[in-house]
């Protein structure tokens, strides 16, 4: 585990959130974000995903939302593309004592955000950036990692980063912090050539893979 999560912050165009679940197998995961049990394609790379034809929104109805999953640690992961809405599920996701971190991709504004959920029950989550706002049952649950890693102030609402400061810098710090605490990694092969099952989770994309 070699890679972290940090590396995450640079990539452009990409997948529209990663999802960390630590309890239960990759495939467990997918059904538990929308997948059909024995939805799994035979495994594609991330350029292949494309070729399912997902769209992010219809004329008349929502779009296409597809993962690919797989693990690396202790936790099975699951990459979202398109319209994807499985990663909302997080008190689904959580249930039966499973861990969930999800991190979804956004540049600067509306910024980066990072959500946390257990057992059943969304316990926080904040923008990266605007840690200073913070939700969930416990919105300070990682408040002492935030303040060692010079994110905030003790006070939990005054942020250490200069203004002008790049908003790269201060994603990387904050989620090197999420990184620390949760134990997570992902190589970089899996946003390139690895190949990984994919399933569908929400409206109608091809999923077979073009001649």
């Amino acid at each position: 585990m070699t890679d972290g999560i940090v590396w995450l912050v640079d990539l452009k165009g990409w997948m529209s959130s990663v999802v960390f679940a630590r309890g239960l197998s990759p495939e467990e995961l997918a059904v538990r974000m929308g997948g059909a049990r024995d939805g799994a394609t035979e495994p594609v790379t991330d350029a292949q995903v494309w070729q399912f034809g997902v769209t992010e929104w219809r004329d008349d109805a929502d779009g296409d939302g597809v993962i690919r999953v797989g693990s690396s640690g202790d936790w099975a992961f699951a990459l979202e593309y398109g319209d994807s809405t499985g990663g909302d599920l997080l008190e689904e996701i959580s249930r039966d004592g499973v861990e969930v971190v999800r991190y979804v991709p956004v540049q600067e504004h509306p910024p980066a955000m990072v959500d946390y959920a257990r057992d059943g029950v969304f316990l926080c989550g904040f923008g990266l950036r605007e840690e200073m706002w913070r939700w969930g049952r416990e919105p300070d649950l990682l408040l002492p990692d935030l303040v060692a890693a010079g994110v905030l102030a003790p006070d939990g609402k005054t942020c250490l980063a200069p203004e002008d400061e790049d908003h790269r810098t201060g994603y990387r710090r904050s989620l090197g912090v999420v990184e620390r605490r949760f134990g997570l990694s992902l190589s970089p092969a899996y946003l390139r050539e690895a190949r990984l099952p994919a399933y569908a989770v929400r409206g109608a994309p091809r999923m077979t893979l073009e001649d």
